[in-house]
């Protein structure tokens, strides 16, 4: 008798999606169980015996769990698949010749370090709120941040109605009427440092994600990947 898991979870394990983002295509019909639809939290499946499938193709649980950080350029989506035939950052990772996904989600327009993997299982530790992965970006603004400014950053300004955490900011170049700061966050709300900076008065025009918990960007190349190593793996397994 195989291991008896829930759904969403053996979503998770097939590397398909994350475990969150498996519950929503349950809620949208996408996901049958020996052939039946299944639109309802909380169905058990037993692990080698019970047939999965998503959008009519079945899926099986990974045997080999793969763990990558991708540099994205600007110009790419971070989905699997996109309505509009934007460039995705799958694109960039084909050779791996295994099906992987995007942990969280960086703008079209936003370049730099991306998690990806086939482990929905430790995706859902790397974006739960609960973890509060810290992420570190580099932003070019418009204009000169101010001292006040700089100050509401770090203390959490309002955005969508609700105030941000406190966060990390530093000033780190003013010229030519733009700013440059380093600016760490402990949540990952959409848009987040764009929205912030737009509340101050000093919009982004250039944003770079070069941190997510212990994962750093490196030198690694523009639009290419390299495996995490075991301590970056690690580090998220242990939270």
């Amino acid at each position: 008798m195989g291991e008896i898991v829930r759904l969403q979870k053996y979503i998770a394990m097939s590397g398909a999606a994350s475990r969150r983002a498996a519950e929503k295509l349950i809620d949208e019909g996408r996901v049958s169980v020996n052939g039946k639809r299944v639109t309802e939290q909380g169905v058990k499946v037993e692990i080698g015996s019970d047939e999965v499938a998503l959008d009519g193709k079945v899926i099986k649980t990974a045997s080999k769990k793969v763990y990558i950080a991708l540099n994205k350029p600007a110009g790419y989506v971070t989905t699997v698949h996109d309505q509009f035939d934007r460039p995705t950052v799958m694109e960039l990772v084909q050779e791996l010749n295994t099906r992987v996904f995007p942990v969280g989600r960086l703008d079209y327009e936003t370049e730099g370090l991306l998690i990806m993997t086939n482990d929905g299982v430790w995706a859902n530790k790397v974006t739960h709120p609960r973890y509060e992965a810290s992420k570190r970006y580099y932003a070019v603004l418009k204009g000169v941040l101010s001292i006040a400014s700089l100050n509401g950053i770090r203390r959490g300004v309002v955005i969508d109605g609700r105030k941000t955490a406190p966060a990390e900011c530093e000033i780190k170049e003013i010229e030519g009427g733009k700013t440059l700061v380093e600016i760490t966050i402990h949540e990952g709300r959409n848009r987040q440092v764009r929205k912030m900076f737009d509340a101050v008065g000093n919009p982004v025009i250039e944003l770079k994600r070069v941190q997510v918990g212990n994962v750093q960007l490196g030198h690694l190349p523009e639009g290419r990947w390299r495996y995490l190593t075991s301590g970056e793996i690690g580090y998220f397994m242990n939270k």
